[in-house]
């Protein structure tokens, strides 16, 4: 017997790097997989991946920001597959990489209206879904950057400190409905964001400097792989941490306790 067999497990951010090393290893342990992302062709191929493994999936084409898009992305997924078992969101941006002065309003609501409110909403309609069952998971992409500062991407850092209190304040508030809600904050994981992130990060002469210097700041000696996170992932979601809830668990290499 697989680890989900017979769950269905919704994940925002689906189509690439951490969302989908993790819908790639729901699957794998039985899941039926909801794949949520804006990126229709790499969903699709996530999905392809998934059924060419032997696996259940489908890809919901979905901006987190909009709450109708996300309203009927809960209401797809349990249309398709009966129920909502699992939530993992995990959709987000980068977003500008800039001293705090310099950033601009309308960048400040596009990093706050996908990263936080996206968040946010995903949760509202989930929890809505999970209410009506009396169960569900959830777990929330943080970031090290949502337990310390970040210099030059203050707004990244301000949206994933705010996920660490939708997670706890969801946990609180629904216990006793039978819904865990917990955050995984990863370190540096390599993706194509995190390439992104040092190709634009403002304080290294060049991207390979930048990943030098922040390799020195993770004890293991090395980047994460989104493999790893998917791993916790699925950990926080099953019947082994079935008494934690409110957690924020780091997958950072030990970058946070340096």
């Amino acid at each position: 017997m697989k680890t989900f067999s017979d769950r269905v497990a919704l994940i925002t951010g689906g189509t690439s790097g951490i969302g989908k090393a993790t819908a790639l290893a729901f699957a794998r342990e039985g899941a039926k997989v909801a794949i949520a992302g804006r990126r229709q062709l790499e969903g699709e191929e996530t999905v392809r991946i998934i059924q060419d493994q032997g696996g259940d999936a489908v890809f919901i084409q979905t901006d987190v920001a909009k709450a109708i898009e996300v309203e009927a992305l809960v209401s797809s997924t349990v249309a398709h597959y009966g129920a909502l078992d699992i939530a993992f969101n995990n959709a987000g941006i980068q977003g500008p990489l800039k001293r705090l002065i310099d950033c601009t309003e309308e960048e400040f609501y596009s990093v706050i209206s996908i990263n936080l409110k996206g968040l946010w909403l995903s949760m509202k309609y989930e929890i809505i879904q999970m209410l009506k069952q009396g169960h569900g998971v959830i777990v929330n992409t943080s970031s090290s950057f949502g337990l310390l500062g970040a210099p030059t991407a203050s707004f990244y850092a301000m949206a994933k400190h705010g996920i660490e209190g939708l997670t706890k304040s969801a946990a609180l508030e629904y216990a006793e409905s039978g819904i865990r809600v917990n955050s995984v904050s990863p370190g540096s994981i390599e993706t194509p964001m995190l390439d992104r992130y040092f190709a634009n990060i403002l304080l290294f002469e060049n991207a390979e400097e930048a990943r030098n210097q922040d390799k020195l700041l993770h004890p293991l000696g090395r980047f994460g792989k989104p493999e790893e996170v998917a791993n916790a992932v699925l950990w926080l979601c099953s019947n082994q941490s079935s008494f934690v809830t409110g957690h924020s668990l780091a997958v950072d290499g030990g970058y946070i306790v340096q």
